[in-house]
């Protein structure tokens, strides 16, 4: 579930991600329970500070006493990217004889968490970076070059050279004033399209037209089409969840894998965190 608010400020929001995870004990005490309250504000890339707070809170599956309190941002940024890693893994197209193309939109905080991903799961891949602010797009270049698995980087001058001629295609811009401008002229027949940044760079067009259009959580994507985020976009063939668990067949044509976030991945990575910082004995012990 997300529940959200819009704050004042342009292009804003407040979520609450409450999510529970079954596990195999029948009494539940293997379950995950927990919530992620997070808030974008995309003025504040011009305040210096970044865009994206969050907390995840982590509760007793049997008693709901609260047992951890993180910090959601990194999270935040290491689960996005390991879905689209999952996504990318399982629908990017086949390419033999060169190198894989991607192309990066967006040089911020989700971006950044990216690079290790594509490197891991795109080995060799050229890289195509854009952002509308040059000297973000430039930085990210140095950390891609850095990066394990990257073996070209390239700055484009804009984000349609960035995506033209791209297999694969990570939209991760910052809510504003752009909105679904990258359309089918601009992509590939066969690229894999994963945008996590709503409807900001995706038009309708390339999900409508894709041989396949996937999101994480029906129900939330429909709410927010149906709020105005998605004009004019079609209905999912399911979830990239689904699809996986189902053996589907990537088509020859276009794949769009598009996810929006939900608490259950937060859930799961925070519990990862907690039980390594348990095993480790790190943190800190709060007094109740």
């Amino acid at each position: 579930a997300k529940i959200g608010v819009h704050p004042r400020p342009p292009d804003s929001f407040a979520h609450a991600m409450p999510a529970l995870l079954r596990g195999a004990a029948t009494d539940g005490s293997a379950d995950g329970l927990g919530l992620k309250w997070v808030a974008g504000f995309a003025t504040n890339n011009a305040a210096g500070i970044p865009a994206i707070h969050a907390t995840v809170i982590l509760s007793d599956p049997l008693s709901g006493e609260p047992i951890a309190i993180l910090d959601g941002a990194p999270i935040t940024a290491e689960r996005t990217a390991a879905v689209s890693g999952v996504a990318i893994r399982a629908f990017a197209p086949r390419v033999a004889g060169r190198a894989t193309r991607a192309a990066l939109i967006g040089a911020g905080t989700q971006a950044r968490s990216h690079l290790p991903v594509l490197g891991h799961v795109l080995p060799g891949l050229e890289l195509s970076l854009f952002d509308r602010h040059p000297e973000r797009a430039d930085a990210l270049a140095e950390l891609a070059r850095a990066s394990p698995g990257v073996a070209a980087v390239e700055v484009a001058p804009d984000a349609r050279s960035a995506v033209e001629g791209a297999d694969v295609v990570v939209t991760a811009a910052s809510f504003g004033p752009v909105r679904q401008v990258m359309t089918n002229e601009w992509l590939r027949p066969d690229a894999l399209v994963v945008p996590i940044d709503y409807a900001t760079y995706c038009a309708a067009e390339v999900a409508r037209d894709a041989d396949l259009f996937l999101v994480d959580e029906v129900g939330q994507f429909v709410a927010n089409r149906a709020a105005g985020a998605f004009d004019d976009y079609p209905d999912p063939a399911g979830t990239i969840g689904g699809a996986l668990i189902a053996g589907t067949t990537r088509p020859p044509g276009r794949v769009v894998a598009m996810h929006l976030g939900v608490g259950l991945a937060d859930v799961i990575f925070g519990r990862a965190i907690l039980a390594t910082a348990e095993r480790l004995g790190i943190g800190t012990l709060l007094d109740r």
